[in-house]
């Protein structure tokens, strides 16, 4: 029989979602994951995953409530982990602290795993509801679950420009085209996300932290595109003191020289194979994947932007428009050859909000 879902259970999973959006951009490899303990429609406990290798949200919210969570009711946006890996499943400890029911909202993407956990709670005798607050769930692991299936992170391109589309004046200049409002959800995003990815012209002509202000905690990856290894050194994300979480992808042909400077100066490096000059840009994020990152942020140029565009890489686009016109000696948004307009691809709204000056639109690939 179908355990019955209440409209306050749909409260208490948008309250586990609040605590599992604490932990954004601090969990990776793992997902963020929030939980909450309520007996008699009152709060006992509550808590979220805060590092891999640490304890689950389960395991926070069960110690906090200690003997009373027996008899109560726990929310959880993920199905509870049923296998052992760093930490012990969370299933055994559910079962063992006597919860009666488990609300949850998503079921694990991993299709080894997807539905094992759910399985072992009813046979322990506890009542299940699955998706619960579904949507809000699954864009919650929506990054997780792109890693599981596609072994890539999830994309998200923004940018910032005018009403006709462009992202810089002629010189090259993008200091300021949107207003500070903007700048902040920007920075919010940032915090959200595991990796912010440039090409080697953002990071040469703004000399970019590419960092959350203010951090909160988050030291999201800075990735670089510089083929040829040509980058001055004394950009600041090379020089900051959070040089040792910067990657940069170099092609086959970047001088031994560069390599090694990079190396003194603790950055990462690693070579990709270039096809007419370019990288396959599926093959950088296959690299990230490979490093347990889930969520990607591009920041980078029209070429960057158009570039994952066409290997359709960005599963989202956060658009920034600012009421003001470059014109044409304007660097565009999407930059390259462009598309026919039979051929032009297609994405939904998803989302279009006034911040100050500014409209905040948020877009998704049409799935075809």
């Amino acid at each position: 029989m179908r355990m019955r879902v209440s409209s306050a259970d749909e409260r208490w999973m948008l309250r586990a979602i609040a605590q599992a959006r604490r932990g954004e951009g601090l969990t990776r490899p793992n997902p963020p994951v929030g939980a909450v303990i309520v007996k008699n429609n009152r709060l006992l406990a509550e808590g979220y995953h805060r590092r891999a290798g640490g304890p689950h949200a389960e395991i926070v919210a069960l110690r906090k409530a200690g003997d009373r969570a027996r008899g109560a009711d726990l929310y959880v946006t993920l199905e509870p982990c049923s296998t052992w890996g760093r930490t012990p499943p969370c299933v055994e400890a559910i079962i063992r602290a006597g919860i009666r029911r488990v609300i949850c909202g998503a079921t694990d993407p991993n299709p080894r795993h997807a539905g094992r956990g759910f399985r072992l709670l009813r046979n322990a005798g506890i009542e299940v509801a699955t998706a619960v607050a579904h949507a809000p769930c699954e864009e919650l692991i929506a990054p997780f679950a792109m890693l599981q299936r596609m072994g890539r992170p999830f994309v998200t391109l923004k940018l910032g420009m005018t009403l006709d589309g462009r992202i810089a004046d002629r010189s090259g200049k993008s200091k300021w085209i949107t207003g500070p409002r903007a700048r902040r959800i920007v920075h919010a995003l940032r915090r959200r996300v595991d990796g912010i990815l440039v090409g080697r012209e953002t990071v040469r002509l703004d000399n970019p932290s590419l960092l959350p202000v203010p951090a909160r905690g988050r030291s999201p990856r800075r990735i670089v595109l510089d083929p040829k290894g040509r980058l001055p050194l004394n950009r600041k994300i090379f020089s900051d003191e959070w040089r040792a979480h910067t990657l940069v992808f170099v092609g086959p042909d970047a001088p031994m020289q560069y390599c090694e400077a990079l190396d003194a100066r603790g950055v990462e490096w690693e070579v990709l194979p270039l096809v007419r000059g370019r990288f396959v840009l599926s093959r950088v994020m296959r690299a990230l994947g490979a490093r347990g990152l889930l969520h990607v942020l591009c920041e980078g140029g029209g070429d960057l932007a158009a570039g994952l565009v066409r290997e359709r890489l960005a599963d989202e686009a956060w658009f920034f428009i600012a009421p003001r016109i470059l014109g044409g000696a304007g660097r565009p948004a999407i930059g390259g050859a462009g598309w026919p307009l039979e051929r032009a691809p297609h994405w939904k709204w998803i989302e279009a909000t006034p911040v100050g000056p500014d409209w905040w639109i948020r877009v998704r690939p049409e799935e075809t």
